[in-house]
């Protein structure tokens, strides 16, 4: 019996013991559960402003900002750098960004309204001016003979037609004058005879030396000059037929030269031609009868337009270039051959949503702008770009006629968002209302990737 009470009693303080820390821990099992439950409840009863996400209060009341009344908050996490958050009834993106007043007017941000604008593709490229060889013209000698005297001394020098440059003599056109003239005083004897056949051999004569002098180069005046004068010229005078500059001077004063030699050569430079070169690639946008700009850096800020009148049959094999002939105006002879040019060829596209370069921040893989959608309230946008102009780009998708987006200080806003914590590069997909939700990287579906890119 003493034995029993030996093994009993500690036996039954052991047990007495295990229920105790039992009891103990169950009690703060449970005190840590309803501590659990209380801060969540505590968590979901937190308030917040619809404008001004970043006010939180834990009771209802009005936005210290705006005024407007607190709405309940509820936060579900993803992970640390995404959420969604619920409030009420509408999703809030958690990568919008605020900019305060100072940091708007410190960063120079400024928005424009997305509306649609007649779009153009334009096609840069270079060229090269050219005489338009339409008004270009060969002063040449109508007969062999000895330069007496040049009007034309020099290149560069500007000339009006029918004006003279130079004075040949030659024996050829003396020995036309003087028989001419046999030919005059033959008909002036023969017609009063009164055979008909011997007065009308008189006129022939008369005709067919007068045919001579026009083939010399001898112009109406100047045959009757020699009909008044009744003496032969020793000199012929060569007149230019276009009115130009005198690109070319090929004869010296004394020398001799033959019939149909080049005396100068001539250029009309109010109207030149342009040689663009037209990659292969483009070459079916243009057609002539389009307008080009025409820039020079001898004439910065100035802007000079042409048309294209004929584009080449042929492809150059080692720039894959086709040429292309732009004819324009040269007022006061601006543009002088040989001078190389940028020109752009403006092709119509319609009308179509055009924001400025600068609104696009590109990733690399993905074009964002940022569309203010309250005041001081930024959200990105990626966006899908089409053609691209000098200052403009155009927008296929992802904004929307009227949206508000920034055109400069996109990157200090893109700064803002990092700052607050949105590591993920702005990776968003698409709601059903058309708005982006951030979401963790793992919770994206395949099927969205390809908006992403």
């Amino acid at each position: 019996m003493a034995l029993n009470k030996k093994i009993v009693i500690p036996l039954v303080v052991i047990l007495i013991a295990l229920a105790v820390t039992i009891g103990w821990l169950l009690w703060q099992n449970l005190h840590s559960i309803k501590a659990t439950t209380g801060q969540t409840a505590q968590h979901t009863q937190l308030y917040t402003c619809s404008m001004h996400p970043y006010i939180i209060k834990d009771k209802p009341g009005l936005c210290p900002i705006c005024g407007m009344e607190l709405i309940k908050k509820i936060e579900i996490n993803y992970g640390k750098n995404s959420s969604v958050k619920i409030v009420g009834e509408q999703t809030e993106i958690t990568d919008h960004v605020d900019i305060s007043t100072h940091q708007r007017i410190m960063a120079n941000v400024a928005t424009i309204e997305a509306r649609t604008e007649p779009l153009n593709k334009e096609i840069n490229t270079v060229g090269i001016v050219q005489y338009d060889q339409s008004r270009q013209a060969k002063v040449t000698s109508w007969i062999a003979g000895r330069i007496e005297k040049l009007h034309i001394n020099s290149i560069g020098t500007f000339i009006s037609k029918e004006k003279p440059v130079a004075e040949i003599y030659s024996p050829d056109i003396v020995a036309a004058q003087q028989e001419y003239l046999l030919a005059i005083k033959s008909r002036n004897q023969m017609k009063n005879s009164p055979i008909s056949s011997i007065s009308e051999n008189g006129e022939g004569l008369v005709s067919s030396a007068r045919q001579r002098l026009k083939l010399f180069g001898l112009k109406e005046t100047q045959i009757g000059e020699l009909e008044q004068s009744g003496k032969p010229n020793m000199k012929i005078t060569i007149y230019t037929p276009l009115s130009g500059m005198v690109i070319e001077k090929m004869v010296q004063l004394g020398q001799y030269v033959n019939t149909g030699e080049v005396l100068f050569n001539i250029a009309d430079l109010s109207r030149v031609w342009v040689e663009l070169e037209v990659y292969e690639n483009e070459v079916s946008s243009i057609h002539p009868g389009q307008q080009v700009e025409i820039r020079s850096q001898s004439f910065p800020g100035e802007t000079f337009t042409g048309k294209i009148s004929f584009i080449y049959p042929f492809l150059d094999p080692k720039t894959r270039t086709v040429r292309a002939r732009v004819e324009m105006a040269n007022p006061g002879m601006k543009f002088k051959p040989e001078m190389f040019v940028n020109a752009v060829i403006k092709i119509p596209l319609g009308q179509a949503i055009v924001l400025p370069i600068s609104a696009v921040i590109d990733t690399g893989i993905r074009q964002v702008v940022w569309v203010e959608s309250a005041p001081g309230m930024f959200e990105p946008r990626n966006v899908m770009l089409g053609h691209k102009s000098t200052n403009t780009v155009q927008i296929l998708s992802g904004i929307n006629l009227g949206d508000k987006v920034a055109i400069s200080g996109g990157y200090l806003i893109d700064s803002e968002s990092q700052l607050k914590g949105n590591s993920e590069g702005h990776k968003t997909i698409p709601t059903a209302t058309g708005q982006n939700v951030g979401v963790p990287p793992a919770q994206k579906k395949p099927a969205n990737r390809a908006l992403l890119k």
